[in-house]
């Protein structure tokens, strides 16, 4: 029994884990109720008087090593437990960062631009009915952007589409508002085109318009020069075309010129060197009668563009397909909110 209470000691003494499921098992291994202790005092009972004192003062020595290792041990299990305590209120580990749209990347950049020259944001619904995105709008009913082709209708009697642009929200906001003022109303719209390299039926606007007394064409080619010199830079070229929208007149559009310098800028330029980049002109009196604006008193401009071909020049993009594909090889490229 001595060399047995010898061995015991020896690997009490070597034990050495923090582990708390080893040490509960360390101590159910000596001091449980099948233990090593247990059956050695079991056996006690068997030995020979004359040794019973001698090896009774082993024993105790070995349970008081066990109970010492025991509650030694149980003390760094402890410590360890409160090292690992984890403060649930703290905020949690950051992991791999993402990175804005393109498409926001420039949107955000755009109404930065004109909220700085003291357009308000507006917005509305993408659904639309035929007042606020076809009638109010000087569109007579054989326009062809009220046929089928065109637009994505949802139902007739009564109409209801999805928007094809969103000068619907300037009808909305002058049935609403009184002059003067100046918005800018963002969003996507919706329009039945086949999809390609170029064009898609499904894109994002910005809208501009202007509503105060005296206003000109002068003031608007001030506002779009403004705008082009803030995003484009200083040196870039533009020119007003003479064009026709049922809303403005007299109506514009305006390129920019991007130049000749990279086989994407002859692309997208269809090799002019020259981009449209949106179309222009002073609000017609018969929109401004359609939402009880007095058209003798005020006069005003509108504008508008399309968020993907302008992020397309910025951005060298020959293909407007890449927006909605969600390819992260390509979406990981844009990592700064900072327009290059």
């Amino acid at each position: 029994m001595q060399e047995l209470i010898e061995k015991y000691k020896q690997e009490v003494s070597s034990f050495n884990s923090n582990n708390e499921k080893e040490v509960e098992l360390f101590r159910i291994k000596y001091m449980g109720k099948n233990g090593f202790l247990s059956k050695l005092f079991n056996e006690f009972k068997d030995i020979e008087p004359s040794k019973k004192k001698e090896i009774g003062l082993k024993i105790n020595e070995l349970k008081q090593l066990v109970i010492s290792k025991v509650n030694s041990k149980k003390k760094s299990v402890n410590k360890s437990a409160e090292k690992e305590i984890i403060d649930f209120t703290l905020p949690s580990g950051f992991g791999k960062i993402g990175s804005l749209h393109p498409l926001t990347i420039v949107e955000n950049k755009i109404i930065d631009i004109f909220k700085l020259m003291g357009f308000d944001l507006e917005t509305g619904p993408e659904i639309e009915d035929d007042w606020h995105n076809f009638s109010a709008l000087n569109m007579p009913e054989n326009h062809p952007a009220r046929d089928m082709q065109d637009t994505f209708f949802i139902s007739k009697s009564p109409d209801l589409l999805l928007r094809t642009h969103t000068s619907s929200v300037q009808i909305r906001y002058m049935e609403n508002t009184s002059p003067p003022f100046r918005i800018i109303s963002p969003g996507r719209v919706f329009r039945n085109e086949d999809v390609s390299a170029r064009s898609h039926c499904l894109f994002h606007q910005i809208e501009g318009l202007a509503i105060d007394e005296d206003i000109n064409f002068s003031d608007l080619k001030l506002i779009i020069q403004e705008f082009v010199n803030r995003l484009f830079g200083e040196n870039k070229k533009i020119r007003f075309r003479p064009s026709f929208f049922p809303f403005t007149e007299p109506s514009a559009e305006v390129d920019i010129y991007w130049g000749l310098e990279t086989e994407t800028d002859r692309k997208i330029t269809k090799g002019t060197g020259w981009l449209e980049i949106m179309g222009c002109g002073m609000v017609d009196p018969n929109v401004l009668k359609n939402v009880t604006i007095n058209n003798e008193k005020y006069s005003g401009f509108a504008f508008g563009m399309g968020i993907e071909r302008i992020a397309m020049l910025l951005y060298q993009i020959d293909d407007i397909r890449l927006f909605y594909e969600n390819d992260i090889r390509f979406l990981k490229q844009f990592k700064s909110s900072h327009i290059i």
